[in-house]
């Protein structure tokens, strides 16, 4: 008989212990799926709600935005130095301020959310959100007639609305204007046609511009574009050619389209980048997702106002054909974009992709693009951006404010933040043309289950006669 050393006895038995548990588990194990199910009915395991969504549902949550939105946003001017409300201007001072919430009730940022709220509003017939837009810009517009009937009030810039009486920047101006208008189209009061004037020879006449008439700025370099400036400036123009019928806005807003494409559109990814400087030799190209939100964004409010025999339209319209068709191409499978468009190890983005959403939806809901290519990509669109606003109606993900940069490390580590308020406008606008897309498009998102007509739903075995 073989000797076995003590030490490798008890080895061997640990051994012959460890291969009869394993046994023991692989045998008690369940199988990793139902092996009665057959394969073509078996689910998928997505980590993002699929599927078309309600009506109601995506009603659900724009409310919780509004709510919050509602309650954080007070719109009424007060004492800095007692805290009390305002309500005879003629009691104000220099210590007179906007009540403060959690945002801004001047910024471009809020000239989307009150451009988001009109559209709520009109897509569901829920006058609180139109009232929202309107109570705030009256409280502005008498704010501003107030200061300029009493500059001396003003001298150093300190009222609520010096941003407003004094622009500095297209930020200041473009989305606040393009806001205004849509409101005053609406209520044709003229109550907001002063605060329009003002903007609009700001955009029009007053900021920096290339020889060609680029609008541009001078930081961080000289002679600089920012891809964030066509949104800027754009819609205002636009909707300003609509509220008057001068061919020359929309003649400025369609070169502004084309002058900064040609510079700034990388044809081969469909994608445009977010800086460019006169005085590169070579154009760094990074393809920051919100900023190309700002632009396809641009080319759809574009659209909707632009005359079709305007010689720009064609141009315009493929211009955003081709940026829709590259923003497509690089949709991650959970339906977010990446922080840096093409580069999958940046993080997912909130405000980018519900600009993405509205803009695509609009462009569906248009005709600009095809609704059969393009409707289920945007509904996955709208399921994501839809887990990122949470029950107290804040939208997370959105990365906050973003200068420019030409070094990826600026991208890739920007925080996101609740309080960056670039995400809310666009949720809210998201949301509203997806409503409206449901509502006239019936749309299909895979082969699978049911086609959406009218005023039924038929499964593809009774309208084609297959399984």
């Amino acid at each position: 008989m073989e000797f076995i050393p003590f030490r490798n006895w008890l080895k061997r038995l640990a051994l012959a212990i460890f291969g009869l548990h394993c046994l023991g588990a692989l045998a008690q194990e369940k199988p990793a799926t139902d092996v009665t199910t057959p394969l073509h009915l078996m689910k998928p395991d997505y980590p993002i709600p699929y599927g078309i969504p309600e009506e109601a549902e995506v009603k659900a949550v724009l409310d919780r935005v509004y709510n919050y939105l509602n309650e954080v946003t007070p719109a009424k001017v007060v004492d800095s130095k007692t805290g009390q409300e305002v309500k005879d201007f003629n009691r104000i001072n220099r210590d007179a301020m906007l009540e403060q919430g959690d945002f801004r009730l001047t910024s471009y940022e809020w000239g989307v959310t009150y451009a988001g709220m009109l559209l709520v509003g009109e897509a569901t017939g829920d006058s609180r959100y139109t009232g929202y837009t309107e109570t705030r810009l009256k409280l502005l517009a008498d704010l501003t007639n107030f200061y300029r009937k009493n500059p001396d009030l003003d001298v150093d810039r300190s009222s609520p609305v010096h941003s407003v009486l004094h622009p500095h920047a297209l930020d200041d101006a473009g989305a606040m204007c393009a806001a205004m208008i849509k409101a005053e189209r609406d209520k044709q009061n003229g109550s907001l046609r002063p605060m329009i004037d003002h903007f609009i020879d700001y955009i029009h006449t007053k900021e920096f511009r290339l020889e060609d008439g680029t609008l541009a700025r001078n930081r961080p370099h000289l002679n600089t574009l920012w891809l964030d400036d066509l949104f800027m400036s754009v819609p205002a123009l636009a909707q300003m050619g609509k509220l008057t019928g001068d061919v020359k806005y929309y003649d400025d807003a369609v070169r502004q389209v084309l002058q900064f494409s040609q510079r700034m559109f990388n044809s081969e990814k469909g994608l445009y980048m977010h800086g460019w400087v006169q005085g590169m030799e070579v154009h760094p190209q990074f393809h920051w997702a919100r900023a190309n939100g700002w632009a396809v964004m641009t080319l759809a409010e574009l659209l909707e106002v632009l005359p079709k025999d305007h010689a720009g339209y064609a141009d315009v319209l493929g211009q955003l054909q081709a940026h829709v068709a590259g923003l497509a191409a690089y949709q991650h499978g959970t339906g977010f974009w990446h922080q840096l468009i093409d580069r999958n190890d940046t993080y997912l983005e909130t405000s980018a992709t519900a600009i993405y959403a509205y803009s695509i939806a609009r462009a569906i809901n248009r005709g600009y693009i095809d609704k059969q290519a393009y409707s289920g990509m945007v509904l996955l669109a709208w399921n994501a951006v839809s887990t990122k606003v949470n029950e107290k109606g804040q939208v997370l993900g959105t990365c906050v404010g973003t200068g420019m940069a030409f070094d990826p490390a600026f991208y890739y580590y920007r925080p996101v933040n609740p309080y960056a308020a670039h995400g809310y406008g666009p949720v809210l606008l998201a949301g509203a043309e997806i409503i409206s897309l449901l509502k006239n498009s019936f749309p299909k998102m895979n082969d699978s289950a049911v086609m959406f007509y009218p005023n039924e739903i038929k499964t593809d075995k009774q309208i084609f006669g297959v399984e």
